[in-house]
């Protein structure tokens, strides 16, 4: 059975910065999309990143653009998001998720920022 186990998340001050990391516990059948979501209280999930497994194509919320960085590495199965800059309105938690056959989603790491 595959398991999502994010790490990295944390309490920082206003431009400050972290690194996520998410790694599959299994192998993913057809690995196609890696990428990070988050939601903050009283909101809906939103994307913040993705990658495609093959080629490394990227996408970004705007809102990141220019501060955060989504990379991977293909042997271990693993997805990281370097974030700096960071700014209060990102506070949230932080799921990983992973699409092959299926949807994977990591259990969440929460990301605090203080002004």
């Amino acid at each position: 059975q595959v398991q999502l186990v994010e790490s990295g998340g944390g309490l920082v001050q206003a431009g400050g910065s972290l690194r996520l990391s998410c790694a599959a516990s299994g192998s993913i059948f057809r690995l196609i999309t890696m990428g990070w979501y988050r939601q903050a209280p009283g909101k809906q999930r939103e994307l913040v990143a993705t990658i495609v497994f093959d080629g490394g194509s990227i996408n970004y919320a705007d809102s990141v653009k220019g501060r955060f960085t989504i990379s991977k590495d293909n042997a271990k199965n693993t997805v990281y998001l370097q974030m700096n800059s960071l700014k209060p309105e990102d506070t949230a938690i932080y799921y990983c998720r992973m699409i092959g056959t299926r949807g994977y989603w990591g259990q969440g790491t929460q990301v605090t920022v203080s002004s």
